[in-house]
């Protein structure tokens, strides 16, 4: 247990102390992430919005296919946008690979699902009283459309908070299509696994501090919106 409690007292001493290594890592984990999330909310609300509102053939086809997605293995997802970004690939001209935003390609696929599933259930879920009684009303399509995108507001902010916390915590796209390289693509879960694997647990410690509380804040986001959502 002492090396644990070592750890532990040089993890904080990294932290407080302002290591570069260890900030760069958190740093580059808050940049990708976020650059992450604001394109998979962008192409995955309105997706999961006709998912959910919308009627169609083939609706329950594509419904199962995304609840599907949703346990994707992170590795599976790397090795698709890596075929994809490599000198070989189809997009191989783009030089992504190695890159941030080659990371965020297969950050925003792994998040996807998420956003769609969530925002699509809730659609689905929205007060059917409120519908019949604009509806009754006089309300036409549009203002029946903006009062459901009112209606499931929380939920659209739930499912990106529930994204953004899958996104932060994955490390086989990072890995596979960052390359984990120091100072440029190294996020805070490759950094874990590099630097415990050379016995450096003070500098894992650290990271996993940060980690955990991102964690801590997404989860408290996450409760607050439920309550939101449930008034």
């Amino acid at each position: 247990m002492g090396f644990i409690y070592e750890g532990l007292i040089k993890a904080f001493q990294l932290l407080f102390d302002g290591n570069p290594e260890t900030w760069s890592a958190v740093y580059i984990t808050l940049c990708v992430s976020t650059l992450s999330i604001f394109f998979t909310i962008l192409i995955g609300a309105p997706l999961g919005f006709i998912l959910g509102y919308c009627r169609f053939k083939g609706r329950d086809t594509l419904r199962m296919i995304t609840d599907t997605l949703l346990s994707f293995p992170t590795v599976v997802i790397g090795l698709l946008v890596y075929s994809l970004v490599s000198r070989q690939g189809p997009l191989g001209e783009f030089g992504l690979l190695f890159t941030l935003p080659g990371i965020a390609i297969g950050q925003v696929m792994l998040g996807m699902p998420i956003v769609v599933a969530m925002v699509a259930n809730a659609v689905e879920n929205a007060d059917s009283g409120m519908k019949e009684t604009l509806l009754t009303l006089g309300a036409d399509k549009f203002q029946l459309l903006r009062a459901t995108l009112w209606e499931v507001r929380y939920h659209l902010m739930l499912a990106g908070v529930a994204a953004y916390g899958r996104i932060v915590s994955e490390i086989g796209i990072s890995m596979m299509v960052g390359g984990n390289i120091k100072w440029h693509t190294r996020t805070i879960t490759t950094a874990i696994a590099l630097e415990t694997g050379k016995g450096e647990f003070a500098m894992g410690i650290a990271l996993g501090v940060v980690l955990l509380i991102i964690a801590f804040g997404v989860n408290f986001s996450v409760a607050k919106l439920k309550r939101r959502a449930g008034q």
